[in-house]
């Protein structure tokens, strides 16, 4: 009789909930959601649900970006961690393909962080890239004319010759940048970091990030999931939305070159 009860409350028993926020793609802008570019805004009311919706015994991140947006990254990472923190659910990050520089800002926002062996991880920098085309333009007898009230208005204007006072002021703006996202780095990681040498924007491989500390071991989300909250626990997948003409493969001029710039970040780190 006690052995067929404790076989029935079992079954009533609500089972752990788990709840997997997927997060794929580079991060950009608000004006770049229709190339499923990740950002706050969109992914506000996800990021709400999968903290709120059942009660999960935890939130379990997806990640497969190779960054973009300083911004955009900073704010989602803090929206998680808000959440968190209201609502007492621990966060642990699974990297996929790739988690570097901002995707390795979003990872920071768990409280434990898992790679695949073949993972990417790292690239704590930043970078700025872009075309000077004032040759060719003189070439077809091109003439640039831009009036400004500010000397620096037209800061790094592709389109006339690069300024060595351009430049210092970029990297100037990079340097606060990167101090930000090292700031992020060791608030949430502290001790675990094997060392200062960490943020030269290089990247690390599988074990290799685990024994830099960036991340806290290797492990696969289900597996890990389960060891932690028993073999029944029960998975939420809240991921981005799709339109129809996404689905189809149709996009507009823009998206075609919204893809072109977001094949250039993934091959970074050949994918």
């Amino acid at each position: 009789m006690c052995i067929q009860m404790r076989s029935l409350i079992n079954k009533i028993r609500p089972k752990a909930t788990v709840s997997v926020l997927r997060l794929n793609g580079v991060i950009g802008s608000g004006g770049r959601l229709r190339g499923g570019a990740l950002n706050d805004a969109a992914l506000a009311p996800m990021i709400e649900r999968a903290f709120r919706k059942g009660k999960p015994k935890a939130v379990a991140l997806a990640i497969n970006s190779p960054g973009g947006s300083p911004v955009q990254s900073s704010l989602i990472g803090a929206r998680i961690r808000r959440l968190a923190q209201e609502t007492d659910t621990p966060v642990y990050a699974f990297c996929e393909d790739v988690a570097a520089s901002g995707g390795y800002w979003l990872a920071t926002a768990a409280d434990y962080i898992y790679v695949d062996e073949n993972s990417v991880i790292g690239s704590i920098g930043v970078i700025s890239a872009s075309f000077g085309f004032h040759e060719l333009m003189a070439r077809q007898g091109v003439e640039r004319r831009v009036h400004t009230a500010g000397k620096d208005k037209s800061l790094l204007d592709p389109f006339r010759p690069e300024r060595a006072s351009d430049v210092k002021r970029l990297k100037a703006l990079q340097t606060v940048i990167h101090q930000n996202f090292i700031d992020q780095v060791k608030s949430r990681r502290g001790e675990k970091l094997a060392g200062d040498d960490l943020f030269s924007g290089d990247i690390w491989v599988g074990q290799q990030g685990v024994d830099a500390g960036l991340a806290d071991g290797i492990a696969h989300l289900v597996p890990k999931m389960k060891e932690l909250f028993g073999k029944d626990v029960k998975f939420n997948l809240h991921g981005q939305r799709v339109s129809w003409l996404q689905r189809l493969g149709i996009g507009t001029a823009s998206d075609v070159i919204n893809g072109i710039e977001d094949r250039a970040l993934w091959s970074r780190y050949g994918l």
